[in-house]
């Protein structure tokens, strides 16, 4: 939309949103009155902005930063009458600022579109829905409990088994209807393509949602988009929807598999149908080699809390090994095989969680293989067997390197290994990104958790 358009819309309204995404991929608001959106908004922006209080973007001596709204993002609110939103950029002294976490996506898009490229990214994203939600900590005093739609977060009732929740319908699935609501919106209001929706294998009410994706900002401004609609109309209910990782033991976590494709004009540049073995053409081996290589630093990105590596571990459908491979779910790099056409063909990258900031995430993971091109990298063999089985003697002679088992270590790897992000990612934004990280690593490191309580006590 036009952002003289977009000001008459405005105009009836009362409240517009403005909206942008700190380095940790939290979505922030600040509310302004309607009448405040003219063109001058779109052309300057606004200087409402405090970047000191944005932990990771300036320090108190030069926190002045300026929201400039992208008119295409503009949506009107279904569920609050009279209230807008629209999506902005951050800018310093006229300038963007380099620790934006949409500039870096906007940099790919226009880097890729001077080498006449475009990329073409989706994303499945799961979540889980529950009735309630406490956690307490206060000196030694620690409670956390997690009571999920299906009655106990070990999930016994309906379900009587873990993991079985996969595509289970109503009445099993009991938010079939918010799901519906939540789609609804999407689509109707904020102009997203839902293709599905749909329960996921976690028995404790995990759930996924896939829509049409695109360039690398936009697939970006949706998925905040959806985690900002799916969190609202469940707290409108009464209920909490959550992103992260691995909230429940012993059962699925959540993950955000990444899809890939890049384009000249109507070619698609990883489509080959003289490939005997998934119509696979040898720019997108490069490109999985380029993943296979900077994996381990990927992490930090992709993989971005404590939490995560608590999903990354055998036997859930997690991708824990370096390896690629067609409908193998086992494998960290996946080419799907629903279909083998020109159009579908495409690389899914299985180890991000929806805990990840996707204007950091898309850019990397393109980055990343688009350096195996360059640098020619050869991913080696397809492995079509289950690795999660496959003898530890094999994998060493096979030499298929692991992910990391934690955040540090992930942080250590990306410390020692970002050359390939520079041709998009700031120096700054990559040390600070660490450095929070670091922070945040070593503060929830070091709070015992409830199980450690139960497994040591009593020594």
């Amino acid at each position: 939309m036009r952002p003289d358009k977009v000001v008459e819309e405005v105009k009836n309204l009362e409240w517009v949103e403005l909206q942008f995404t700190d380095l940790l991929g939290y979505l922030r608001t600040i509310l302004v009155s309607a009448d405040q959106i003219s063109d001058e908004v779109f052309s300057n922006g606004m200087g409402k902005l405090d970047g000191s209080s944005v932990k990771g973007f300036t320090g108190i001596e030069e926190s002045d930063l300026v929201l400039k709204p992208d008119p295409s993002t503009f949506a009107i609110i279904p569920w609050e009458k009279g209230l807008g939103r629209l999506i902005c950029d951050v800018y310093r002294a006229g300038s963007r600022f380099a620790k934006d976490p949409r500039f870096v996506s906007q940099t790919l898009d226009e880097v890729l579109s001077e080498e006449g490229l475009r990329s073409f990214i989706s994303a499945e994203l799961e979540f889980f829905i529950f009735n309630k939600v406490n956690a307490y900590v206060d000196g030694s005093k620690q409670f956390y409990e997690v009571i999920s739609d299906e009655g106990s977060w070990t999930g016994v009732a309906p379900f009587n088994r873990v993991k079985d929740g996969y595509y289970a319908p109503y009445p099993k699935d009991r938010f079939a209807h918010l799901k519906m609501e939540i789609g609804s919106v999407l689509k109707k209001h904020f102009g997203l393509q839902i293709e599905v929706l749909h329960h996921e294998v976690a028995a404790a009410s995990q759930h996924e949602i896939n829509f049409r994706g695109g360039t690398v900002t936009y697939t970006a401004d949706a998925i905040q988009t959806v985690k900002y609609v799916v969190k609202t109309l469940a707290y409108r209910q009464g209920l909490v929807a959550t992103f992260m990782p691995k909230p429940i033991y012993g059962d699925n976590g959540s993950g955000m598999h990444v899809h890939v494709s890049i384009w000249r004009g109507n070619e698609n540049l990883f489509y080959d149908p003289n490939d005997s073995y998934a119509s696979l053409s040898q720019f997108a081996r490069y490109f999985i080699g380029g993943l296979i290589e900077h994996g381990r630093a990927l992490s930090a990105i992709v993989s971005p809390t404590v939490n995560s590596y608590k999903r990354l571990v055998p036997g859930y459908e997690a991708p824990v090994y370096l390896v690629w491979s067609k409908a193998n779910r086992s494998a960290a790099i996946r080419i799907p095989a629903y279909s083998n056409n020109h159009a579908s063909k495409r690389v899914e990258y299985r180890p991000p969680d929806p805990s990840a900031n996707p204007y950091l995430t898309f850019p990397a993971i393109l980055l990343a293989g688009l350096d195996g091109v360059r640098r020619k990298i050869d991913p080696g063999d397809p492995v079509d067997e289950n690795v999660y089985k496959m003898p530890p003697h094999k994998r060493r002679e096979l030499g298929i390197k692991e992910l990391p088992r934690s955040l540090e270590e992930a942080l250590d790897e990306l410390e020692a290994d970002n050359e390939w992000l520079r041709p998009v990612f700031s120096k700054e934004l990559i040390e600070t990104y660490i450095e929070l990280k670091r922070e945040e690593a070593r503060k929830v490191n070091s709070y015992p958790t409830p199980v450690e309580i139960m497994m040591y006590y009593d020594v």
